[in-house]
């Protein structure tokens, strides 16, 4: 974990740090190099000459006030590939509120890399972020103190999730993700784990979540994660997908649509590092977290285009495309978790669902949809407030002949091809309640960052999820 404190003059921090401010941050001293490099019209960087600091980055006025696009994050991102220093210096006496919570949480996040995960014989040697100054103002601090701690515990969450989902499918198995959270919850008290094996998931009735998992040589694991932050509170529940590895099924994938399918369970992943961050912020609250964890394999047992599965409240789905499993086992989740607790305050899943929802809305928003007007304007402004936004996506009874099936309840996929992210929402819908609010949120574009050809995990949405949570206990 990075360490971190407030200060309120260069003075506090010893020698050999990365100063990183804006152009006119009035706390920076007034030498002939900090003058030039004020001088610059866009970004000023420099190694040499810069002492008592091992380096000096000022950055436009303008980059510190927009959070629509990360401008600041970005701009730091190739930066801070190889910090100048293990200390950072960061200039917050000025910056729009969004993006200071964007910025806090890149900088916590630098905590995880990929060489991490122990993969590589012989990993590069670099530098590594281990302590973060925050310049303010005295009448400043003690309120940025607190946030600092709210999106350091954000950014924990964060990298748990990211660590997951960048493990590869042989690995991360769904027996895998049940004791990676185990170990991870241990330390925390109010945290408590229950697990539904093989067996379990058939007598309980999730005959969907069974379904997808029964090609696998891994079965399937149902993951309960349990927050007793507070006495008779009521529940809020979150859903995620844990798909941990998907070839598509008998509809099978070509290589390139399968290469980044380990990162199909970034809901379940999702779920965890949320819960993990609210027990480090030790917030008043009950929550509980359903992770749906299965690998949708080609096997002899492997579910078949044409089945039919029931589902644990009873209602009947058409598999007719074995490529669309993910809304298969978050349907029997949401439905489990809503038999669990009837008067949860809502139930919020979370999904790396359709590719649809990236060619609608990119790579920067995730999809929602929901039928219940207070949840999204909740939510739609929690991302506004911390820079993890959604858009809403219609979600009503038009949608009802894309889940149409002559044999069963419903289908699982519409066979015209059309509206694909909120027929699956449609679908999902069913197996809430009409009672619990209900928020689906369609992450395939959002939980992967994206350069240079490569992807990993973001941990979106676990900021919007926490933000969404504080306003909502406010």
């Amino acid at each position: 974990m990075i360490a971190w404190q407030c200060i309120t003059s260069l003075t506090q921090v010893p020698p050999g740090g990365q100063l990183i401010a804006r152009v006119s941050c009035p706390l920076l001293p007034d030498t002939p190099l900090i003058n030039e490099m004020r001088g610059q019209p866009e970004i000023a960087d420099t190694r040499f000459g810069c002492a008592p600091f091992a380096r000096v980055t000022l950055l436009p006025d303008a980059l510190w006030q927009e959070s629509l696009t990360e401008s600041l994050v970005n701009a730091l991102r190739p930066l801070l590939a190889i910090p100048g220093s293990s200390r950072l210096i960061v200039d917050l006496t000025d910056i729009n509120d969004t993006t200071q919570k964007q910025l806090l949480r890149f900088l916590f996040n630098q905590a995880h890399r990929l060489d991490d995960l122990g993969l590589k014989s012989n990993p590069a040697t670099r530098v590594r972020i281990t302590h973060i100054d925050a310049l303010c103002l005295p009448e400043q601090q003690a309120k940025l103190e607190a946030l600092i701690h709210q999106q350091q515990a954000i950014a924990t969450g964060m990298i748990a999730a990211r660590r997951l989902a960048d493990l590869p499918g042989d690995r991360c198995t769904p027996q895998f993700v049940v004791e990676e959270a185990q170990r991870l919850c241990a330390p925390f008290p109010a945290l408590r784990c229950e697990v539904l094996d093989e067996t379990q998931i058939a007598e309980q009735g999730l005959g969907l979540l069974q379904a997808v998992g029964q090609g696998a040589s891994c079965p399937p694991r149902l993951l309960v994660i349990h927050y007793d932050g507070a006495e008779d509170a009521p529940v809020r529940c979150y859903v995620g997908k844990g798909i941990t590895f998907d070839t598509g099924g008998l509809w099978l994938k070509d290589g390139a649509g399968m290469y980044t399918m380990k990162y199909d369970m970034c809901g379940a992943s999702g779920v965890l590092g949320l819960l993990l961050a609210v027990a480090q912020m030790a917030l008043p609250v009950r929550m509980m977290g359903v992770l749906a964890l299965a690998e949708n394999a080609i096997g002899p047992d492997a579910m078949q285009p044409g089945s039919v599965a029931r589902a644990c409240n009873g209602m009947t789905v058409e598999i007719n495309n074995t490529d669309a499993e993910g809304r298969l086992v978050l349907a029997d989740a949401i439905a489990w978790a809503a038999q669990r607790h009837p008067q949860a305050r809502y139930i919020i899943d979370m999904a790396t669902l359709t590719g649809a929802v990236v060619k609608a809305l990119g790579y920067e928003l995730s999809g929602l949809m929901t039928q219940h007007d207070p949840l999204r304007e909740a939510l739609t402004d929690a991302g506004k407030r911390c820079g993890d936004e959604v858009w809403s996506l219609p979600l009503d009874a038009r949608l009802k002949k894309q889940t149409d099936s002559a044999i069963a309840d419903l289908c699982n996929t519409p066979t015209n091809n059309a509206a694909i992210s909120a027929s699956a929402a449609w679908l999902l819908h069913h197996f809430c309640p009409p009672e619990i609010p209900w928020a689906h949120l369609d992450i395939s574009g959002t939980a992967l960052w994206r350069e240079n050809g490569r992807s990993v995990a973001s941990g979106r949405p676990i900021p919007l999820l926490v933000e969404h949570l504080l306003g909502d206990l406010a």
